[in-house]
């Protein structure tokens, strides 16, 4: 059985989000999504975000039905050791990224390391994203 792993904020769901899940889970048998903890979030987007708390992101993604797991990642989550742990401990065979994820190389190594490999899943498309949604409504 294949495991693929997502990783992300997933606050506003919208197409590419959707689009992106679904060319995931054609990878492999069995997709789980890790979801980045509410205090990550407002240390990576800004302090108002996420604009969706995490247990409600976790119940969106799930509602889905497209993801076999959605997890909420671990709360110390910024070392490449807490990375690298996690990634042992859930094994999976692919991580599938967009084409404008962070720290590419990193992830491939540590996937090599496990035995597994990154796949890009998905073209990016800047015309779709929760930030872009949110200056939007601001203008």
């Amino acid at each position: 059985m294949t495991t693929v792993l997502v990783t992300g904020v997933f606050d506003l769901l919208h197409q590419e989000h959707l689009t992106f899940l679904k060319k995931a889970k054609q990878l492999g048998d069995r997709l789980v999504v890790g979801l980045e903890t509410d205090r990550r979030v407002k240390r990576i987007k800004g302090e108002n975000r996420p604009i969706n708390q995490q247990a409600l992101r976790q119940k969106n993604l799930e509602a889905l039905k497209i993801a076999d797991l959605v997890l909420i990642l671990p709360e110390k989550f910024d070392e490449l050791s807490d990375y690298r742990q996690f990634l042992q401990t859930v094994r999976p065979d692919i991580l599938a990224v967009s084409s404008h994820t962070a720290h590419l190389s990193i992830k491939q190594r540590l996937m090599q390391e496990i035995g597994g490999k990154v796949v890009v899943a998905h073209q990016y498309n800047p015309q779709f994203s929760t930030s872009k949604m949110l200056a939007e409504v601001k203008e």
